[in-house]
């Protein structure tokens, strides 16, 4: 009998995906924020900045004034310009889509 592989689910170091995904400006502040317990990725806290993140986790973290909740929808296989990484998650958080969705109305 032939044994079946299973492959395995790519995935990224949060600290870098962070970074890649332009929601901080340099890998040392994502692993700030990592490290003090700041990000949470599917409900749980994550303290290491080696913790692998893959496509279809909902990543929730502080950013300024407000707690962003993120959806991966693509892993970045570079630090690509905004519109590139904006493409790669989705927000989820509250009044960030219904502000933008108001201003396509508008128009």
């Amino acid at each position: 009998m032939a044994r079946q592989v299973v492959p395995a689910r790519e995935t990224r170091r949060i600290d870098r995906l962070l970074w890649m995904l332009r929601l901080t400006r340099t890998r040392g502040a994502a692993q700030d924020l990592v490290c003090e317990g700041h990000v949470r990725v599917n409900g749980r806290r994550v303290l290491r900045c080696s913790q692998a993140i893959a496509i279809g986790d909902i990543v929730t973290l502080p950013l300024g004034e407000m707690v962003r909740i993120i959806e991966i929808l693509d892993l970045p296989s570079r630090r690509g310009p905004p519109v590139e990484a904006s493409a790669q998650f989705r927000d989820h958080t509250p009044g960030v889509n219904a502000s933008v969705s108001q201003e396509g109305e508008a128009s």
